[in-house]
């Protein structure tokens, strides 16, 4: 397997398992977060902590992100101490976060006057995939350099597709999101219409599994609604984030998602209640109080 000098950037609920994933699979790995505490398990791992993404890039062959939301990025790879004061001609930028498309075509042509390559790979997966080194990863930018990064996607997920040219892994993410987001509202509106009904959840959960509407999401929120956990794999706010970037790009291609923004507001329930911080599953409970409204 080939090595490389691995700088990662991003240390939250799914960048920490994938630097793991990264370090159990022998690369060396110097790490940045905003917040160093969340780099601690990386650092016991065996990653070495830098103060700067400049500085975590400075001796790196490939350089990974995995951070918030488009401006984060920007600033990894462009800002004051970013990569780019910082980078070598050939450097490999990996950015594994779910950002704007165009502004990810735009960087990477920045980074390219620099001779720079960004290829952009959001994945798909959550939390679970993400330390199981299960995730699915989506790329695009050049094919070649693609191909010579692949074992470090295979260190830290399972289907690895090459999309096209840049900014087409974020799109396919996007795609991704949209199908994501039905699938659990089908999940929440199923669940509320068997409670409301007075039927047994566990019964519920049981039958529906095995057939048709059985799916990954379900198997995995389905029991976390049942228990009334709403703790986080997947957060409401970076869910309403990502269906901000569909609806923006839905807009820039022509193309009506009807179904996809009634989600969004949905979603936005939660955030004006204050529980923007919850899991996705947490929309079941949007959906159990429109029952309680008046029409």
């Amino acid at each position: 397997m080939a090595q490389f000098r691995i700088a990662f950037i991003g240390t939250g609920i799914m960048g920490k398992p994938m630097a793991i994933n990264l370090l159990k699979a022998g690369f060396t790995l110097t790490v940045h977060s905003r917040t160093k505490t969340k780099a601690q398990d990386v650092i016991k791992a065996g990653a070495v902590w830098t103060d700067t993404p400049a500085d975590a890039a400075r001796n790196a062959d490939v350089v990974i992100t995995c951070v918030t939301d488009t401006p984060d990025v920007k600033q990894v790879l462009l800002g004051k101490n970013g990569v780019i004061e910082s980078a070598h001609p050939g450097l490999i930028c990996i950015d594994m976060s779910t950002i704007s498309p165009h502004e990810t075509q735009k960087m990477a042509k920045t980074l390219a006057e620099k001779e720079i390559i960004l290829i952009d790979a959001p994945i798909s997966g959550g939390q679970i995939g993400a330390i199981e080194g299960k995730l699915s990863i989506m790329a695009g930018g050049p094919k070649e350099s693609f191909e010579k990064v692949r074992p470090i996607f295979e260190a830290m997920g399972r289907t690895i597709t090459y999309c096209g040219p840049s900014g087409f892994g974020q799109i396919t993410k996007l795609a991704n999101q949209i199908m994501v987001i039905h699938n659990i509202m089908s999940i929440s509106e199923g669940l509320a219409f068997a409670q409301k009904a007075g039927l047994d959840l566990q019964t519920t959960l049981a039958a529906t599994s095995g057939g048709a509407a059985g799916s990954a999401s379900l198997k995995a929120l389905g029991p976390k609604i049942i228990a009334g956990d709403f703790k986080p794999a997947f957060m409401v706010d970076l869910q309403v984030k990502d269906l901000k970037l569909v609806m923006e790009y839905a807009e820039k291609i022509g193309q009506p998602l009807p179904g996809t923004k009634l989600v969004k507001e949905l979603f936005s329930v939660l955030q004006a209640q204050g529980r923007g911080k919850d899991g996705t599953q947490a929309l079941f409970d949007v959906i159990r109080q429109l029952a309680g409204k008046k029409t």
